[in-house]
């Protein structure tokens, strides 16, 4: 087992040497678009990204720690793997979608993970959401294994996961980004470049920390809303038609049956889990800390989280915060 080691955020984010990195161009990546590529973590994101790679046309090599996940992709026709090191070991391009830090740590780092048996020239593209420190750590063991890894955490939610419509935050080297881009693309509508190693994951976490206040602010307006007599798809409407309009209100809405096709309809389930969403503002809280930067909201968002966590809301979307507030104003 890999120590899991540090996960707290130091601060600026700083340039990754690129002396000994071998440097993937767009027009190398042209060349071998269609040449197996790994795919590690098949969750609620992760099968939708691996299964829009096979529809375009990629051979994709999975690796899960639940079984069912592989089943289901494999039956989409994927090929799995024993170990995320036997992935990395069959191909040169490697996309991995993992919940936090310890498990991106454990799978790059591990007795058989990729850096045990990744080959030189691999680019390894890291789609988790975790603390930027982590993020060069894992850089700088990849240039030493002669490969280039590269952290490009998302945004979008499932749905933009299933439609390939998700957002790209990518960090790592200029140079090397067209090769990242070209794969993304066939997963994603926007690719962005952020600047160097961590950069991606410093965009995400900010992201985070307002999608995290946004949806809170959201159920507590439809709550309120609903409390004083107002159809709920209604104030849903005047919403998304005024100023408090935002992406948790209009695409994401919290109560049950305002949206088609969004978690709260489906019981809170699927989505993104209310434990993520407190890990995420946890690595928020922590940057703010370490770089001296008040963010009083997202103390309170993430003070919120926690207890959801604590009553019985861990494994539901974090769109449950409505859910969770109403529970609240039923035992008054």
């Amino acid at each position: 087992m890999a120590s899991l080691g540090r996960v707290l955020v130091t601060g600026a984010i700083k340039p990754q040497n690129a002396h000994n990195r071998r440097c993937f161009t767009a027009s190398v990546g042209r060349n071998t678009s269609h040449s197996p590529v790994g795919f590690i973590g098949l969750g609620n994101m992760g099968a939708h990204m691996a299964r829009n790679l096979i529809k375009k046309g990629y051979p994709v090599i999975v690796y899960d720690v639940v079984e069912k996940n592989v089943a289901d992709i494999t039956s989409a026709g994927a090929k799995t793997s024993s170990t995320p090191g036997e992935v990395a070991s069959q191909v040169d391009r490697i996309i991995t979608m993992l919940p936090s830090s310890p498990n991106v740590l454990e799978v790059y780092t591990g007795t058989d993970g990729i850096f045990s048996q990744v080959k030189s020239g691999t680019l390894m593209v890291d789609s988790s959401t975790i603390d930027p420190a982590v993020a060069h750590d894992m850089a700088k063991i990849a240039t030493k294994k002669g490969g280039v890894y590269m952290d490009a955490p998302v945004s979008g939610g499932v749905n933009a996961a299933r439609d390939a419509l998700l957002t790209f935050m990518v960090g790592g080297p200029e140079a090397e980004f067209g090769a990242a881009k070209e794969i993304l693309d066939e997963m994603g509508k926007n690719v962005i470049h952020c600047g160097a190693i961590g950069t991606g994951q410093a965009a995400k976490i900010c992201n985070n920390m307002l999608l995290g206040i946004s949806m809170i602010g959201t159920s507590e307006a439809m709550n309120l809303g609903m409390k004083l007599g107002l159809d709920a798809k209604m104030l849903a409407k005047v919403l998304n038609m005024s100023s408090g309009r935002c992406w948790s209100s209009e695409v994401y809405n919290p109560v049950p049956g305002v949206l088609e096709g969004v978690p709260s309809t489906n019981h809170y389930k699927g989505g993104f889990g209310t434990a993520l969403m407190t890990k995420d503002l946890g690595l928020a809280q922590n940057a703010a800390t370490v770089n001296k930067c008040p963010t009083p909201l997202g103390s309170l968002a993430h003070q919120l989280y926690r207890v959801m966590c604590n009553t019985g809301f861990a494994e539901k979307d974090f769109s449950s915060a409505f859910q969770f507030l109403q529970d609240i104003s039923k035992d008054k």
